[in-house]
């Protein structure tokens, strides 16, 4: 099955996966050549600390090639489900009892960042919303308890 990306988050993950072949790969083949050069490879320890970085740095190499390669694309500018939440939406939540907003953009699982507002498909709270309309309300598993959201607003921008 193909995982659902938006071209934003794929266009952030080919600059991560170029960033990681043109700079980080390089720079972590001379520190190994460097350390090579300190002589004896079983004690040491700049030599170990190297190679277990290049491992973590073609694993995430092979992972984003794995998922760019398998991604179905969506541009969000394009969709038109008007106030009906689907994958690509940034929907605004208000707290029902605090009036506080929240905005969340639903994207693929690889391209989420709570930081940045970007909830995975896959989440409680993704999961939650898809098929909600503008105006429904939803009830949510919070840390802290049950939360009761409204759907203030939903929006498709690229």
């Amino acid at each position: 099955m193909r995982a659902p990306m938006t071209l934003k988050g794929a266009q952030r993950l080919r600059e991560e996966l170029d960033h990681l072949k043109s700079v980080k790969r390089p720079e972590v083949i001379a520190a190994i050549a460097e350390a090579r050069g300190h002589g004896d490879l079983k004690e040491n320890a700049e030599y170990h600390a190297a190679r277990e970085q290049q491992g973590f740095i073609e694993g995430r190499i092979k992972q984003l090639e794995g998922e760019l390669s398998h991604a179905d694309l969506i541009d969000v500018a394009k969709l038109n489900a008007g106030s009906k939440v689907v994958f690509g939406a940034t929907v605004t939540l208000a707290d029902v009892e605090t009036d506080e907003e929240v905005r969340y953009q639903i994207v693929g699982d690889l391209e989420a960042d709570i930081k940045q507002g970007l909830i995975a498909i896959s989440s409680p709270v993704a999961r939650a919303l898809i098929g909600k309309e503008e105006g429904d309300a939803i009830v949510i598993d919070a840390p802290g308890g049950k939360r009761e959201y409204e759907i203030a607003g939903v929006h498709y921008v690229g």
